[in-house]
């Protein structure tokens, strides 16, 4: 039987990001495979983590493209990008909590295109004086990233409603953000 490893890295993902703490024979049997052919794709957790993490990238990269975040006021690319990491925020959330194992010389560097890509969206927004100058673009690309970890886990956790996470976020971080006339 031919292992599908797409079905078997998205079903690890649901798992995970439910369970950050979930083990190999857990992630095994929800992919409804033994854990020795779990093992024969992925030699341990670090390598399925890994594997995770390329899938994830791919999915923030591929939200940054469908938001556009190039065109239009920089607030109202904050809001298309926030709409479209939406469907990868509980991975992202898992992942950015379990990067922190992986630092250093062995941290993707998928993740400085992520930054790269969201610091340069803030920074528009800086130069067009849509957003404040005291905060710099890696503390917000920075606190975005919280923003969608903790909604994410707060929506997971039934704490809050599916359908208020691009609200909560965005007008958290743009109400923080968004540069006001000196009275």
């Amino acid at each position: 039987m031919a292992v599908d490893r797409d079905h078997v890295l998205r079903t690890a993902a649901a798992l995970l990001t439910h369970k950050a703490t979930a083990t190999m024979d857990e992630v095994a049997r929800a992919a409804g495979i033994s854990r020795a052919t779990l093992h024969r794709h992925f030699a341990g957790r670090d390598a399925l983590i890994r594997a995770l993490e390329t899938q994830g990238i791919a999915e923030c990269e591929a939200a940054l493209d469908r938001a556009r975040t190039d065109e239009g006021p920089a607030p109202d690319a904050v809001r298309r990008l926030v709409r479209e990491i939406e469907p990868a925020a509980g991975l992202l959330a898992f992942l950015v909590t379990e990067n922190q194992l992986f630092e250093g010389e062995e941290q993707n560097a998928g993740w400085a295109r992520l930054d790269a890509r969201i610091c340069a969206l803030f920074r528009r927004g800086q130069d067009a004086g849509e957003f404040r100058i005291d905060l710099t673009p890696v503390w917000l690309t920075e606190a975005l990233y919280g923003l969608v970890g903790s909604a994410a886990w707060a929506v997971l956790d039934g704490r809050v409603a599916a359908k208020d996470f691009e609200n909560m976020i965005v007008e958290l971080l743009l109400g923080g953000a968004i540069r006001r006339e000196e009275s």
